[in-house]
């Protein structure tokens, strides 16, 4: 005899995945997971959805764009659950995009103490906004706001 197999529903899935429904809905809707629909068009998932949500929420915590995410997951043939030898391919993908933010902060610590409350009215010689007076090149006037 086959095993039935198992749905549950976006209720169960938020319990136990520890995000909100609205959480799993934006997922859906970003194409980071996909649900079936029952007959009563109640969204279904199978359990292993919990592991790409794990993925997906790991990855963010790390500080991984959910774009970049979605890019990795798609990459994984039909769409699959990700096993521990996917996330090994994918850590070792964001390691060198972490490593930069890493570095920026790292900077960013070691030279805010010379910045704060240094009162320069010129971007010129800030180190941190105004790098080596990159500016410079896009005008005069509030070229930082947007």
């Amino acid at each position: 005899m086959a095993k039935a197999t198992v749905y549950w529903s976006v209720g169960q899935v938020a319990k136990r995945a520890g995000v909100s429904v609205s959480t799993l809905h934006y997922y859906e809707a970003e194409g980071l997971i996909q649900c079936y629909r029952n007959a009563g068009n109640q969204r279904r998932y199978k359990p292993s959805i919990l592991r790409r949500i794990a993925v997906i929420k790991t990855a963010q915590k790390l500080g991984v764009a959910l774009s970049e995410i979605k890019q990795a997951l798609n990459e994984l043939p039909n769409r699959r659950t990700p096993t521990t030898e996917d996330w090994q391919k994918l850590s070792v993908k964001w390691r060198d995009s972490l490593q930069q933010r890493i570095d920026q902060l790292e900077k960013l610590r070691d030279q805010l103490d010379g910045c704060i409350g240094c009162g320069c009215l010129s971007l010129k010689a800030c180190s941190l906004r105004n790098p080596n007076d990159e500016a410079h090149s896009r005008g005069t006037g509030a070229v930082f706001l947007k």
